[in-house]
């Protein structure tokens, strides 16, 4: 019989020991820009319900890094897997539809309104009808509690609810891996706890997440593993309770002795 996946020559095998398997895999990856080298042979491995944070100095790579999952950075050397998926041109378009993003900036289209904003993925490419596509994005918009809020255009809504817009957005393609990248980074600080919150909501359901932040209260209350990165390269990583208790190398205490007592 044959096989209906066209990505079943890429796929592989699921944990042999019972427990979570890895949906993500990055395996040696180097990333350039000219001549500036931003990621320097990055292995990492998620695991399907597993949260992640990853944090860092400015220009350490971590944005580059999480951009690079979903292929809005492309990488020179190295392999990237989504659900056992090799990342390449062919598969681009198969791992976005699993692979949701949250930006630092919102980028919700600014000429349709929230409602709008949320159907438009699911009617391309999920080939949800309109009712169809409205109906689950009402329900997202419920969720992260802005429902009121879906025939307004993004210039009504403030800061936090055009964030918590862009993670319904996200939500409504029904994607197996969230990602984002500093989503509270833009926010006025009254803002930021609205979207932390919503945030630690979708954890607690068990998606799978990675999240790029410098709210180290956000990573000690919801990651089940911390990675901290410093000149392009993955410095350390190990669950909260070490990272900020015990972190192993200076690198790092010095990084959160600076984060932290500001």
């Amino acid at each position: 019989m044959s096989n209906s996946n066209p990505y079943a020559t890429e796929q592989s095998t699921s944990s042999s020991d019972g427990g979570p398997s890895e949906v993500i895999a990055l395996k040696g990856v180097n990333k350039h820009y000219g001549q500036h080298h931003v990621l320097k042979d990055v292995s990492l491995s998620v695991k399907s319900g597993e949260k992640i944070v990853i944090c860092g100095p400015s220009g350490s790579g971590k944005s580059t890094l999480i951009r690079c999952i979903n292929g809005l950075e492309r990488h020179q050397q190295g392999e990237i897997s989504v659900e056992g998926v090799v990342l390449a041109d062919r598969t681009l378009r198969h791992i976005r539809r699993e692979v949701g993003m949250v930006f630092q900036s919102f980028n919700l289209f600014p000429h349709l309104t929230i409602l709008e904003n949320c159907t438009l993925a699911p009617m391309e490419s999920r080939k949800l009808s309109r009712a169809e596509a409205e109906s689950r994005s009402l329900d997202y918009l419920a969720r992260v509690r802005i429902s009121e809020q879906a025939h307004k255009y993004p210039a009504q809504l403030s800061g936090g609810q055009q964030q918590r817009a862009a993670i319904a957005r996200a939500l409504c393609m029904q994607p197996r891996i969230m990602l984002f990248d500093e989503p509270t980074s833009a926010l006025d600080p009254e803002m930021i706890s609205e979207v932390l919150d919503t945030m630690s909501e979708l954890a607690s359901s068990g998606m799978t997440m990675v999240v790029v932040t410098h709210e180290m209260g956000f990573a000690e209350r919801i990651a089940d593993r911390v990675v901290f990165m410093d000149g392009g390269r993955v410095a350390e990583e190990g669950p909260p309770q070490q990272i900020f208790k015990q972190p192993k190398t200076e690198r790092l205490a010095l990084f959160l002795n600076r984060i932290l007592t500001h």
